[in-house]
């Protein structure tokens, strides 16, 4: 019984580990996503120097051409 209670105390926290493969990885999307809009607004992400897990407040976008209040003509 002992021997029952110790494998499974091995063997279930090894398979818990393989559940979470495969899955798809939220910051890198988000973080993705946040680098797509700010290419496309012709700017770059600079890092803000905070770490909260989420590439939203970690980064910021900083335009460096092309940022005018004229319009075009």
């Amino acid at each position: 019984m002992r021997i029952l209670i110790l494998s499974a105390a091995v063997v279930l926290p090894l398979l818990s580990g393989c559940g979470s493969m495969g899955a798809t990885n939220s910051y890198q999307q988000d973080l993705n996503a946040l680098e797509a809009a700010c290419t496309r607004d012709q700017g770059i992400l600079t890092p803000t120097g905070v770490q909260t897990g989420r590439p939203q407040t970690e980064y910021a976008c900083k335009i460096t051409g092309g940022a005018t209040r004229i319009p075009p003509r």
